[in-house]
């Protein structure tokens, strides 16, 4: 049997990267990361939130930062990210959202043996140094801020870097697949997820159509090009094999 190609590394990439996704949304949505943040001075969680993980973009308007998280309904970015800010300024409340991703790291990924956690930071880290970040500003913004100097602390850090790397290449792909926000939330989640994202209102029967679907799958499959040849470029074919396995037991010790 040959080595896998960058074709078969686009069929495997998807199930990976979806656990990329779900560990980094668990930490984001876990009460315990809500209650932090009002420890910390931020009373609502999605102030929180949105000046947490946008604060490494700068003092910058609100449009900027719902250019670069996409999807999202622009007043009620506005409103949060004002909020947000004003509590300690951007790039403070940048620092002390990935202080909330390390000690979530530190309690949820504590099942992986330091063996396994040493080797997936490590390859995780030559991924993110191989991807090119140009266009991808919540990437570039998360990738330059410090980690923690290892454990599990610096992987949940740097498997937040990977989602906000793949969540960026994705929003190029819808964009420049022609879908506008609104349709691109339906296609992927529907009427639920669209209000979840601040457009409340979304009526129950609203659903995207054919073209929307069809432009969608477009953007999956060019993110998944992306993603694999960056994944080619930074791994052996075997490194990679032993990188999933890896991020299948750190989504087994984080949610299982």
């Amino acid at each position: 049997m040959g080595e896998p190609t960058v074709t078969d590394l686009e069929q495997a990439v998807p199930s990976v990267d979806k656990i990329i996704h779900d560990v980094g949304a668990a930490w984001m949505l876990d009460p315990v990361t809500a209650a932090r943040g009002k420890d910390a001075g931020y009373d609502n969680p999605f102030a929180w939130y949105f000046a947490g993980r946008g604060g490494v973009l700068g003092d910058v308007d609100a449009s900027v930062v719902n250019a670069a998280f996409g999807w999202f309904e622009p007043r009620a970015v506005r409103i949060c990210w004002e909020e947000g800010v004003a509590v300690a300024g951007a790039r403070e409340a940048a620092r002390r959202y990935g202080r909330a991703c390390a000690q979530w790291g530190e309690e949820h990924l504590a099942g992986l043996d330091g063996a396994a956690v040493d080797r997936l930071t490590e390859l995780a880290g030559r991924v993110i140094a191989a991807a090119d970040c140009s266009g991808l500003p919540l990437f570039a913004g998360w990738r330059a801020e410090e980690t923690a100097p290892g454990g599990p602390a610096r992987l949940m850090q740097l498997i937040n870097v990977l989602r906000e790397w793949r969540g960026a290449v994705h929003l190029c792909a819808t964009t420049a697949a022609g879908l506008a926000p609104l349709d691109a939330v339906l296609a992927q989640g529907g009427p639920a997820r669209a209000r979840f994202v601040g457009w409340r209102k979304v009526a129950d029967d609203a659903a995207a159509d054919a073209s929307a679907i069809a432009r969608r799958d477009e953007a999956e499959a060019a993110t998944n090009r992306v993603t694999a040849a960056v994944y080619g470029r930074a791994l052996t074919p075997s490194e990679f094999a032993e990188y999933a396995a890896l991020v299948e037991k750190a989504r087994g010790a984080a949610l299982g």
